[in-house]
């Protein structure tokens, strides 16, 4: 998760899923697979490659993958940040191997329905604040 490595302009897509990642509010997620079908454009995989790149200079910790887990080598900071908003979390089982615990995303998850007023800027809107 580093910001532009190559300090060139980011290609579109890249600018489209940071700026949904932006939209996020505080306490709240959206999975990879959420982001591109809000997008109407790539896959999961597509979106994770975008935040693994660039996602440094926006909340990263709210694009997660959709079981929960916290990010791999990231888990302390993203809990930390988690905590602060509030985001839901759900504690691991006593039979888990690690006891970081996971997001609820029943309780977590968004919809981005309220971005931006009426629904929010959508596939089509956004745009430009990253390059």
């Amino acid at each position: 998760m580093s910001e532009n490595p190559t300090g060139d302009a980011l290609p579109e897509y890249a600018e489209r899923v940071l700026d949904v990642a932006e939209l996020i509010p505080p306490g709240r997620v959206m999975t990879y697979g959420d982001i591109a079908e809000w997008l109407g454009d790539g896959g999961p995989r597509q979106v994770g490659r975008v935040m693994a790149l660039y996602g440094g200079a926006v909340p990263w910790w709210r694009v997660v993958r959709a079981d929960g887990a916290l990010l791999p080598g990231h888990e302390l900071r993203a809990l930390n940040h988690y905590r602060e908003e509030n985001t839901p979390l759900r504690e691991a089982p006593g039979s888990a191997d690690s006891h970081v615990p996971r997001l609820d995303m029943g309780r977590a998850r968004w919809d981005g329905v309220a971005a931006g007023g009426a629904g929010g800027p959508g596939p089509d809107g956004g745009g430009g604040a990253h390059t």
